[in-house]
C-alpha cells in the first residue's frame, strides 16, 4: 500500500459538555471526509506544544501515512487546554476521556472507530477508560503501565513508600506550572496561567494521605475487574522499567484479551528506547490498529500472548547501550513451574527443598540505613545510572546466600517467590529481598527485586502491626524478570532491612532476626517456548532533531561525610534549551535534586526536589521555579512546596503549599 499523504492541525478544540475546551493536535491523512478514517487517541498532561512533541512528531505522521488519524489532546488543565488538572487519573479527566473517544467517533472524517494509546500516564489512562466501555473505543496499546495503581506505579510497593512519590509530584508541579503557548490560545494565555498556577494541587499531600490501598488506590485499577475489560490490549514494558509487571499481570487477568511484549528497555517507546535491541514499534501498532479498527484479516489477534526478551548475563556497566539475549515467545501464558533453592546447613544456597524440620539458624540483620544507593531510578529514562548499578556495595549491607557456579545455564521467565520466617524487633519494618547474577570476576548485576512492609504480609488493604520478638512467616513475590544466568555464575539472594533512596525508611530501626533455615526461593523457570526475532525499527534515528541553544547535562553523585554518618544522594537532569525549527517554541527543564540520610536516625530523611521550566520563543518567555521538600517525624509526614512564576524577568506569582500529614506506623 502506498503512504498516504496527510496534514497537521496545530490545535483543534474540541469543547467538553461542560463547556471547557481542550486542546489537540492532529495528523489527518488526506482526503478523510470522502474516505473516513479510523484514528488513535493519545491524552497526557504533559503539553503537545514543546513537551512531547519529538516522540508524537516520530509516530503519528507514520500512524497517518497508513491512513490512521492521530490525535493528541492535553488533559484539561495542561499545555493549551483549558481548566486545572484535579489530581492523577481522576473520575473527571476519565470522564473528560469518554467524552473525547465520542468526539473522534462523531467526525465526519471518522469512521467510527477509535483506539487510545499511550506511554505511562497515557498508557494508565488508555485502560482506566476502556474500562469505562465507550461504544467506539475498540482496542488499546498500553506502554509502562500498570493494572494495580497501589502496587505497581510510583507511590507504594507493598506498603513502603517509593520517594519516586516525592520526586513525581515535584515533577507534576513543574510540568503542570507551565504556561500555554500565546500563539495558539491568543491574548488568553496569561490568564489561563495564572487560573492554573493559583489551582494546581500539590499532589503529594493526597497521595500520603492514603497509605493503605483503599477506594482512592481501587479506582482506576483495572484489575479490580479484569473480566468486566471490554476489548482487546497489547501490553508493552520494560526489563529496566519499574513497571514490568502489568505484561504478565494483564495477560493473567484479561486472558486472550491481552497480548504482553517485554524488551530489555528503560521507560520509553520500543522504537527509540534503550538499551537496545528495540522493536517496531510502528508496524506492530498500525498492525494492530488496522485488525481491531478496520477488522482486516492480518492476524494480530493470532499474536503470542507472550513475547519476552530474556536477558543473559548482562553486565553492570555505566551505560548499558545493547543488552545480550534472545526474544522468546509463549502462545499461551501458563503459570511457570518453580525451581526451588534453600539455605543448606553450610549457608549456601542450594538447589532443592529443605530437609523437614531444619533447626533454627537465626541471624540479626540491620542493615546501614543508606544500603540501596546503587538500586538507580525506580522509573528509567536512561540506560547510565539511572539503572541498577554492580550490586557489590549494597551486597555489604545485605544478609547474602548464594549458590555454587551454576555448570549449565538456566533461564527464567516470570516473578520468583520468597519465604521465610523471621522476628522483628519494632512494630513495623521493611524487607528488601534482591536477585544477584554473581558474574565469574565478582561483577553482580541485579536480576530483580521485592519489597515488603512487613505489617502488610496478609494485604494492603487492612495491614496488621508487628508484634516485636514474636516470629512470623511471610511469602514475598518480587518483581518479574527474563533473564539467564550463564555456566560459571552463581546466582545470589540479598536481603536488607533499608534500600534508600528508593524506599523510604520505617520510623524505627530496630532491625529484624531472620531464620535462614526458613529461606525458601522459588524461580520461574522459563519452559516451553519458542525463539523468535522481535523486527527492529528501519530508522535507527527515528526523533526529530531540533535546534541546540544550550546543551543538556545529567549527575547522579553520592556523598557520605564520615564524620557525621550522613549519606547524600544528588540528582541533576538538565534537557539543555531545544527550539522547535517550526513553531520557534523553546523548552528546557532542569531537575535539582537530593535525598540525605544519617546513619542511626531514619527520622533524618529528607527529600528536596526543584524544577525549573522555562518556556520561550522570540520576544517573549515564561518561566517556573517550583521546589518540593519531604521530611518526617515518627507520626507525621512534613511536606512543603513553592511555585515562582515569572514573565520575561518579572515574577508575576508566587504561592507555597504546607502541610503536616498524619504517618501511618503499619
Amino acid at each position: 500500500m502506498s503512504a498516504r499523504g496527510f496534514t497537521v492541525i496545530e490545535n483543534e478544540w474540541i469543547r467538553l459538555k461542560d463547556g471547557t475546551r481542550l486542546a489537540a493536535r492532529i495528523w489527518m491523512p488526506d482526503n478523510a471526509g470522502d474516505d473516513p478514517v479510523p484514528a488513535v487517541l493519545e491524552y497526557l498532561p504533559y503539553r503537545k506544544q514543546g513537551g512531547t512533541s519529538l516522540r508524537d512528531e516520530s509516530t503519528y505522521p507514520v500512524f497517518a501515512a497508513a491512513g490512521i488519524a492521530g490525535v493528541r489532546v492535553d488533559i484539561r488543565g495542561s499545555g493549551e487546554s483549558e481548566g486545572v488538572i484535579d489530581g492523577e487519573y481522576t473520575p473527571r479527566e476519565l470522564s473528560d476521556g469518554y467524552e473525547l473517544v465520542e468526539w473522534i467517533a462523531a467526525q465526519p472524517w471518522s469512521n467510527g472507530r477509535v483506539g487510545m494509546m499511550g506511554i505511562s500516564w497515557g498508557g494508565f489512562n488508555c485502560l482506566q477508560v476502556a474500562a469505562l466501555k465507550p461504544p467506539a473505543l475498540k482496542a488499546v496499546i498500553s506502554i509502562a503501565s500498570t493494572v494495580d495503581r497501589y502496587n505497581d506505579d510510583i507511590h507504594y510497593k507493598d506498603g513502603t513508600h517509593l520517594s519516586a512519590q516525592l520526586s513525581w509530584a515535584a515533577t507534576m508541579l513543574g510540568y503542570q506550572s507551565r504556561s500555554p503557548d500565546p500563539a495558539l490560545v491568543g491574548d488568553a494565555w496569561k490568564a489561563m496561567w495564572l487560573e492554573r498556577l493559583e489551582g494546581e494541587p500539590f499532589f503529594l499531600e493526597e497521595w500520603l494521605a492514603h497509605p493503605h490501598r483503599d477506594a482512592f488506590w481501587q479506582h482506576g485499577s483495572i484489575c479490580e475487574d479484569f473480566d468486566g475489560f471490554p476489548v482487546p490490549a497489547l501490553v508493552i514494558a520494560g526489563w529496566a522499567d519499574g513497571y514490568r509487571n502489568t505484561p504478565i499481570k494483564a495477560v493473567e487477568g484479561l486472558g486472550p484479551k491481552a497480548k504482553a511484549m517485554i524488551g530489555p528497555w528503560v521507560h520509553k517507546y520500543p522504537h527509540f528506547a534503550w538499551p537496545k535491541p528495540r522493536a517496531d514499534f510502528h508496524g506492530e501498532a498500525i498492525a494492530w490498529w488496522n485488525r481491531w479498527l478496520r477488522d482486516e484479516d492480518n492476524g494480530a489477534e493470532a499474536l503470542p500472548q507472550m513475547r519476552a526478551f530474556i536477558l543473559d548475563g548482562p553486565r553492570p556497566a555505566l551505560r548499558r547501550a545493547v543488552e545480550p539475549g534472545f526474544w522468546i515467545a509463549k502462545q499461551d501464558w501458563q503459570a511457570p513451574e518453580m525451581q526451588s533453592f534453600h539455605v543448606g546447613p553450610y549457608g549456601a544456597l542450594t538447589q532443592g527443598l529443605p530437609v523437614p524440620h531444619p533447626q533454627p539458624h537465626a541471624i540479626f540483620l540491620r542493615s546501614p540505613l543508606d544500603t540501596g544507593t546503587q538500586s538507580g531510578e525506580w522509573f528509567t529514562l536512561k540506560p547510565d545510572a539511572e539503572m541498577a548499578g554492580d550490586q557489590r556495595l549494597d551486597d555489604a549491607g545485605s544478609l547474602t546466600f548464594e549458590t555454587e557456579p551454576f555448570a549449565e545455564g538456566e533461564a527464567y521467565l516470570g516473578r520468583p517467590e520468597v519465604t521465610l520466617t523471621l522476628t522483628p524487633h519494632a512494630p513495623v519494618a521493611n524487607l528488601i529481598v534482591r536477585l544477584v547474577d554473581l558474574h565469574p570476576d565478582g561483577a553482580a548485576t541485579r536480576i530483580t527485586f521485592g519489597v515488603l512492609n512487613l505489617c502488610h504480609r496478609d494485604g494492603n488493604a487492612a495491614p496488621t502491626p508487628l508484634v516485636p520478638g514474636a516470629p512470623i512467616t511471610v511469602r514475598l513475590v518480587l518483581d518479574a524478570c527474563g533473564y539467564r544466568i550463564g555456566e560459571g555464575h552463581r546466582l545470589r539472594i540479598a536481603l536488607s532491612t533499608a534500600y534508600w533512596p528508593m524506599i523510604l525508611p520505617t520510623p524505627e530501626d530496630a532491625g529484624i532476626t531472620i531464620d535462614a533455615a526458613t529461606l525458601g526461593l522459588a524461580m520461574p523457570l522459563l519452559g516451553d517456548h519458542e525463539r523468535i526475532t522481535v523486527p527492529e525499527p528501519e530508522n535507527p534515528d527515528p526523533l526529530p532533531h531540533y535546534t541546540e541553544l544550550s546543551p543538556g547535562r545529567t549527575e547522579r553523585r553520592v556523598e557520605r561525610d564520615l564524620a557525621t554518618g550522613t549519606t547524600r544522594y544528588i540528582i541533576v537532569e538538565d534537557t539543555g534549551l531545544f527550539r522547535h525549527p517550526d513553531t520557534g517554541l523553546a523548552i528546557r527543564d532542569l531537575r535539582e535534586e537530593c535525598w540525605s540520610i544519617t546513619q542511626g536516625d531514619p527520622l533524618s530523611m529528607t527529600g528536596v526536589s526543584t524544577w525549573t521550566c522555562v518556556t520561550e520563543r522570540e520576544g517573549w518567555s515564561a518561566r517556573t521555579v517550583s521546589t518540593s521538600r519531604l521530611a518526617c517525624t515518627r507520626d507525621e509526614w512534613l511536606t512543603s512546596a513553592e511555585v515562582t512564576a515569572f514573565e520575561g524577568d518579572s515574577e508575576i506569582f508566587a504561592k507555597r503549599f504546607e502541610k503536616r500529614i498524619p504517618r501511618a506506623l503499619m
